[in-house]
């Protein structure tokens, strides 16, 4: 069993970062996009988010990516894993998403979710590199 992905994310965000999974990945990607727009009401997106995991009920792990820790979307998934928790469900949230940790997540998905989640998290901290080229001293 894989564990599922959401990204949740201010709008359009995470509809890019799966156009970009599209492209690199050469498929569509497995993953499930929730764009939070400005005007959004966190309680009806949350419940689109509980949706969403229960049409798989709680033996499928999922893993829900967003984009700023603190923000309307990570505040909206941070209460739909809540809830989620409560309901026995296995739900790992991870912020500061990049092109690495979506990539990864989609890579590697195993049975175990918390290995999955701290390897997107190590994924995301290996794909930052200060690119200066070399000094000619």
């Amino acid at each position: 069993m894989n564990t599922r992905i959401a990204l949740v994310m201010h709008d359009p965000l995470g509809e890019a970062f799966e156009a970009c999974a599209r492209h690199v990945l050469g498929r569509v990607p497995d993953l499930t996009v929730f764009d939070i727009v400005p005007d959004a009401d966190p309680p009806t997106q949350t419940g689109r988010i509980l949706d969403w995991m229960r049409t798989q009920g709680p033996g499928e792990p999922v893993l829900i990516l967003c984009d700023l820790y603190g923000a309307t979307p990570f505040n909206i998934a941070a209460q739909a894993q809540r809830q989620a928790l409560e309901d026995g469900y296995v739900v790992h949230l991870l912020t500061g998403t990049n092109a690495c940790m979506v990539l990864k997540a989609l890579t590697d998905q195993q049975e175990n979710p918390e290995s999955l989640s701290e390897r997107v998290r190590q994924g995301a901290l290996r794909g930052i590199v200060n690119a200066e080229p070399p000094c000619d001293c």
